[in-house]
């Protein structure tokens, strides 16, 4: 008997609830050789329906020898570790499952399996934590800072690994932090002193309605990348400093601001830097994740005016946006922003050297982007 007719007599079978004469039809075509990856699965189904998990895990495996990322294959066998009671396998199966299907037009019933699959995984991630909790906790480990509590969020599955990847110049060797501790800047507190006074200009600055700008703004001499907020006032920036001279009919009304900014680690390259800016984002907008241009740099928050319902989130660290608190963050790590409130949000942006790099770096590195500037154009 030819294969078609043995894989239309399983299929029969199948439906009408005879497993084992699928199993004895499939099993035809698949000693007949090249039996396609759904002819291996029908068989898993077959012998899993009969009880026997041996044949039905044999035939998984060559349906995903033939297709490793067949989404029917990973899920049936996550599922058969579920029944066999051993959750820590059947994650991996799982996530291998949901990571494959990201980004693809699905059928409903596969839709509705990988769901199965995610609540699975969540349960499965809250008791591997719960675990992990007890168990350091009766060795006395209940303190060990940031950097381990972070590394368990990510072994459990809470959070992703998040690294550089600026879109101009990558530098090798820098720690890939997220957010910095304000603390380890000597110069944050005079700054935060300097906040009302500052504020002040801000809201004249505002009051006025001159002088904005979208802060996504189209470049003539490069192609469209796509921004969401390309040319859209609701994120719109009010410079002080821009490409390393103060802006005219900007800088000279807010006097407490670039006095603030004077003496800060900020890079000086000729035709580049400083810069510093008001950052307008108007209620109910979301500046979405994207990474910047460089890894040398640290971008500096001053939130003037902020409304409840403000984050930023940096890598996998999401944090409330608070008036007057420096935020201190490595921009080449996706980032993104809310303003979900009803009122407009307004932080001082600006830009610092890394504090990792050198003296001799920082001279190297200035000379280099000042030799990009000069680079000849049409």
């Amino acid at each position: 008997m030819d294969s078609d007719t043995l894989a239309r007599q399983g299929m029969d079978a199948l439906r009408r609830g005879d497993a084992a004469g699928a199993r004895t039809a499939f099993e035809g075509v698949t000693k007949a050789g090249n039996a396609p990856p759904h002819i291996w699965m029908l068989l898993a189904q077959s012998c899993a329906q009969l009880g026997d998990g041996a044949a039905s895990d044999s035939a998984l495996d060559a349906a995903l020898r033939l297709e490793p990322r067949n989404l029917y294959a990973l899920l049936m066998k996550g599922d058969a570790f579920v029944r066999a009671g051993d959750d820590r396998a059947a994650v991996s199966w799982y996530t291998m499952a949901v990571n494959s299907a990201a980004g693809q037009n699905l059928p409903p019933d596969l839709v509705a399996r990988l769901n199965a699959a995610q609540d699975v995984l969540l349960r499965a991630r809250g008791s591997f934590r719960d675990h992990l909790n007890t168990t350091l906790a009766e060795r006395g480990v209940t303190n060990a800072g940031e950097r381990f509590t972070e590394a368990l969020a990510i072994l459990s599955g809470e959070k992703q690994v998040f690294f550089q990847s600026p879109t101009s110049f990558f530098y090798p060797g820098l720690p890939h932090t997220q957010f910095f501790d304000t603390a380890d800047f000597g110069w944050v507190a005079g700054l935060e002193a300097a906040a009302p006074a500052i504020r002040a200009e801000l809201e004249a600055v505002l009051a006025s309605d001159t002088g904005h700008k979208p802060y996504v703004e189209a470049d003539p001499s490069r192609p469209n990348k796509g921004h969401s907020l390309l040319g859209d006032p609701n994120w719109s920036a009010f410079h002080l400093i821009e490409n390393g001279a103060p802006v005219a009919g900007n800088a000279e009304r807010c006097p407490a601001a670039m006095a603030a900014l004077a003496d800060l680690p900020i890079p000086r390259i000729e035709g580049r830097s400083p810069m510093a800016l008001f950052s307008v984002l108007k209620p109910h907008t979301h500046i979405p994740p994207h990474s910047g241009m460089l890894n040398t740099r640290l971008i500096v928050h001053l939130p003037l005016i902020v409304p409840d319902k403000c984050r930023l989130r940096v890598g996998n660290d999401t944090r409330a946006v608070e008036a007057g608190k420096v935020m201190i963050f490595d921009d080449s790590i996706e980032h993104e922003a809310w303003n979900d409130s009803d009122e407009t949000r307004v932080i001082l942006l600006f830009e610092i050297w890394r504090p990792e790099l050198t003296a001799a770096e920082r001279n190297a590195l200035t000379a280099m982007f000042e030799a990009i500037g000069t680079y000849p154009s049409a």
